[in-house]
C-alpha cells in the first residue's frame, strides 16, 4: 500500500517511469485514456503502457471520453458529444476511420455502461431513448440495432458472457434490483437472484462459469459472486464500507473492486475465494476508473487527474501520465 508520502518518492525520468530505487517494470501494450489538454476540452490519446509516445487521436471542439479498445486491439470506441447530444463512435487505434455509430439513429440515445462483444462484432449498451433504462445492442459499424429489453422497468449494466451467447444484466422489474441473464438476441431471460435487496454491477469471469455482482443484502454493498446459473452465491468482501465496481483478473483468479472505507473511492484487489484482500491505493482523491493489464501483473487507474500504473499487489506504484492537463478514464489494450 502506498500513501501520499509514497506518491512523493515518484519520478519521470525521459518520458519512462521509475520508482526511486526500482528498475522500471516491463509494461505490455497501449492505453487509451481522455485528456483535456489544459483547456477543459477532452480528447482521446494513447500511449505505451510505460508512459512513452503520447499520442493525440482525437481533435474537436466537443468532449470526447471514455475510452474502450476493441477485443482485438485493432479499434476505440469512445462517447463523444460532437454532434449535439452523446453517443457513441468507433475508430482505429491509430485515430483514422472515424466512425458514427448511431448515425442512422434518431437523437437522444446517450448510451451507458457499454462493452463490445468478444467477438468485438456488437456493441451493447443501455439508454433512456424510450423513456426508461434498456438494453440495446448493435452491430460495431453502428447497423443493426434492436432492444434487447422491453418492459416498463429499467435494465442496465449489459456484461457479455466470455463466449458471447448470453448477457448478464441488472433489472427492477419485479420491484428491486437483481441480476438476469438472456440469451445475445434478448430471448431466455432467467433471473440469477432472488431477494428483498438489491443486486447490481454483473462481471462474468473470464472461464464463463461465475458472476461476480454487487449486493447490498447484508445491509451495506459487498462483492458476491455466483455460479453462471445463480446458484453458489458466496459473499466475496465483508467491509463496513461500500464496495463496488467488481472486476475480473484475466485469469479469473482475482476480482478488483472499489471502496470507500475513509469517505472517497480506492482500489482493491481479493482472491476469487474471498481470501487475501489488499488495498491498492490510499490517497484523498477518488480512484475509480481502473482497468488491468493482458497479464493480469498490473492495474492502471486515474487518480487526482492523473494515470497511474501499480503492481496488484500494492507494492510499487508509477505516475505515467505526469501532465498539467486532466487525465483519466485508462484502458488498457488487450492485446499486447
Amino acid at each position: 500500500m502506498l500513501g501520499l508520502a509514497g506518491l512523493v518518492s515518484l519520478l519521470l525520468v525521459v518520458g519512462t517511469l521509475r520508482l526511486l530505487g526500482q528498475p522500471t517494470p516491463t509494461l505490455a501494450g497501449r492505453i487509451a485514456f481522455e485528456s483535456d489538454v489544459g483547456n477543459g476540452n477532452l480528447e482521446i490519446y494513447v500511449m505505451n503502457a510505460n508512459g512513452s509516445r503520447r499520442t493525440r487521436l482525437t481533435n474537436n471542439p466537443a468532449s470526447d471520453y471514455n475510452p474502450s479498445w476493441s477485443p482485438d486491439g485493432q479499434h476505440i470506441a469512445f462517447v463523444s458529444n460532437r454532434n449535439g447530444n452523446y453517443e457513441i463512435y468507433v475508430m482505429n487505434a491509430d485515430g483514422s476511420g472515424l466512425t458514427r455509430l448511431m448515425d442512422n439513429l434518431s437523437r437522444g440515445w446517450e448510451p451507458s455502461f457499454w462493452s463490445w462483444s468478444p467477438d468485438g462484432r456488437r456493441i451493447a449498451f443501455y439508454s433512456r431513448h424510450d423513456g426508461n433504462d434498456e438494453i440495446y445492442v448493435m452491430n460495431a459499424d453502428g447497423s443493426g440495432a434492436i432492444c434487447l429489453t422491453n418492459n416498463l422497468a429499467d435494465d442496465r449494466s449489459p456484461s457479455w458472457s466470455p463466449d458471447g451467447r448470453r448477457i448478464a444484466f441488472a433489472s427492477n422489474r419485479d420491484g428491486n434490483w437483481e441480476i438476469y441473464i438472456m440469451n445475445a438476441d434478448g430471448n431466455g431471460v432467467t433471473r440469477l437472484t432472488n431477494n428483498s435487496a438489491d443486486d447490481q454491477l454483473p462481471s462474468w469471469s473470464p472461464d464463463g462459469r461465475r458472476i461476480a455482482f454487487a449486493s447490498n443484502r447484508d445491509g451495506n454493498w459487498e462483492i458476491y459472486i455466483m455460479n453462471a446459473d445463480g446458484n453458489g452465491v458466496t459473499r466475496l468482501t465483508n467491509n463496513s464500507a461500500d464496495d463496488q465496481l467488481p472486476s475480473w483478473s484475466p485469469d479469473g483468479r482475482r476480482v478488483a473492486f472499489v471502496s470507500s472505507p475513509d469517505g472517497n473511492e480506492d482500489i482493491y484487489v481479493i482472491n476469487a475465494d474471498g481470501s487475501g484482500q489488499i488495498r491498492l491505493t490510499n490517497s484523498p482523491d477518488d480512484e475509480w476508473r481502473f482497468s488491468w493489464s493482458p497479464d493480469g501483473k498490473y492495474i492502471a487507474f486515474q487518480s487526482n487527474g492523473e494515470i497511474y500504473v501499480m503492481d496488484t499487489n500494492g507494492s510499487r506504484m508509477f505516475n505515467l501520465s505526469n501532465s498539467s492537463a486532466f487525465d483519466g478514464g485508462p484502458s488498457w489494450s488487450p492485446v499486447p
